[in-house]
């Protein structure tokens, strides 16, 4: 486990290098002395990022399973979670767990101390759960704009409740909520540089330490070019699933219609 982090971290340098000596030649000077800083926050971005948004997915999956299950026992809690996360501003919820449960100190907290200390599992964390609550949302939408008759053709079939999931609710509402989803994945990016708050050195984190010692605005220019690069990638990246998960007899029906 320690070789694979130590090469994930000299292959994080070795890129921050490359692209920094890419650049040079083309970049302001201000730009080429703190690059090296720069995509150091970019990398911590874009792992919060992708890990938030992949644990988020799945804690989200298991939270509409819940959200729109008969058993008041499961959708009462989900639904109650889901309220929580969505009405309240991640600012306020990475406060309240880092500044507020951190606070209990060692004593408080015991074994889960060495988590809560540090910002960047506490951003994880927070990011993670936000992002589930509102995946769930878009899933549950995606769950009831299904046309009813296939869920009773389903039921005529004798499928269970989880096959009906499994089978013919859930391939079809990912497909119907897919736009929403990569919506709230690029929603979540942005969100993301509230981490910085809490002493993670982000790409935002970074942008504002570099500015503490230049006092060059641009310098917030350069952390804004960054962050629409990473937009446009994910952008590419979310197009290209949803091309793959397009039905394609759907589709040339679709635009057979259009005048």
């Amino acid at each position: 486990m320690f070789d694979l982090v130590q090469t994930y971290l000299n292959l994080k340098i070795a890129a921050s290098d490359s692209i920094c000596s890419a650049l040079s030649p083309i970049s302001p000077e201000l730009f080429v002395n703190a690059c090296p800083r720069f995509f150091d926050g970019f990398f911590v971005t874009i792992e919060l990022l992708l890990l938030s948004s992949v644990l988020g997915f799945l804690i989200a999956l298991a939270v509409v399973l819940a959200r729109v299950s008969p058993n008041r026992f499961l959708s009462i809690p989900a639904h109650a979670y889901i309220y929580v996360f969505r009405g309240t501003p991640l600012l306020v919820q990475l406060w309240v767990l880092y500044y507020g449960l951190g606070s209990m100190g060692a004593e408080g907290l015991g074994p889960l101390w060495p988590f809560f200390k540090e910002g960047w599992w506490v951003g994880l964390l927070t990011l993670t759960l936000n992002t589930a609550a509102y995946v769930a949302e878009i899933l549950r939408g995606g769950i009831e704009n299904l046309p009813h008759g296939q869920v009773e053709a389903a039921q005529a079939c004798g499928m269970t409740w989880s096959q009906r999931m499994r089978r013919i609710i859930f391939p079809q509402a990912i497909r119907i909520a897919w736009p929403a989803y990569g919506n709230e994945v690029i929603l979540l990016m942005k969100a993301s540089a509230l981490v910085s708050t809490i002493t993670v050195m982000d790409l935002m984190g970074q942008t504002r330490t570099i500015f503490s010692r230049s006092y060059d605005l641009s310098i917030f220019l350069y952390g804004a070019i960054l962050y629409l690069v990473l937009a446009g990638l994910l952008t590419l990246g979310l197009r290209l699933v949803e091309a793959r998960m397009a039905i394609p007899s759907f589709t040339q029906a679709k635009s057979s219609r259009q005048p």
